[in-house]
């Protein structure tokens, strides 16, 4: 279901910044930056992203900046040019289930928050990814950002040329949506 904690990094361990950091702030998605040297503990570490706690406040650290934490940052996943159309939606899939609420430990796809996954060819040749997705609540505010870091991940495809993302919430979200795994693992069953 979801994927292991990031190797190196646990709930509650406190680390502090070796750079100035870009992260995001949740749940309002706003960017900022924390100085080198600040303390940070590790809220949840999964996917390829992490979520801070700092002065109270919580932060998604991205992957491409996991080396202020000490780690490696995390490439971009790949998808040479010739996929055929079943492992191009596959690639997708896969992907979506890297992104994490960061408030969340089970990623997106078994929250149940992917309604829709359609590859569309133009007639010009290329290929477009369309998504419908939702979110836990409407007020949350890091849509856009979990929106972001899934066209990140999918646009490794090369044969993708563009990937939309449409949040929407008809239907709304139910907690009866999630895989039973998930519901496992936040303690809902």
């Amino acid at each position: 279901m979801s994927l292991v904690a990031i190797e190196g990094l646990s709930k509650g361990q406190t680390l502090a910044l070796n750079r100035d950091t870009d992260v995001i702030s949740i749940p309002f998605g706003k960017t900022i930056t924390l100085p080198e040297g600040e303390s940070v503990s590790i809220f949840q570490a999964k996917g390829s992203s992490v979520s801070i706690s700092h002065e109270g406040r919580l932060y998604l650290v991205e992957g491409f900046n996991l080396d202020a934490l000490g780690l490696p940052p995390v490439e971009r996943p790949h998808l040479p040019k010739g996929a055929s159309r079943e492992t191009l939606e596959a690639f997708a899939w896969d992907q979506l289930r890297t992104c994490f609420d960061p408030e969340i430990p089970v990623n997106i796809v078994d929250l149940g928050l992917v309604y829709q996954l359609k590859l569309v060819d133009l007639i010009d040749g290329r290929k477009v990814l369309n998504i419908r997705m939702t979110l836990t609540a409407p007020g949350c505010g890091m849509g856009d950002v979990i929106a972001e870091d899934a066209k990140r991940k999918i646009l490794g495809a090369e044969d993708l040329s563009a990937v939309n993302i449409e949040v929407v919430f008809d239907p709304p979200w139910q907690r009866d949506m999630m895989t039973e795994e998930a519901q496992l693992e936040l303690g809902m069953f």
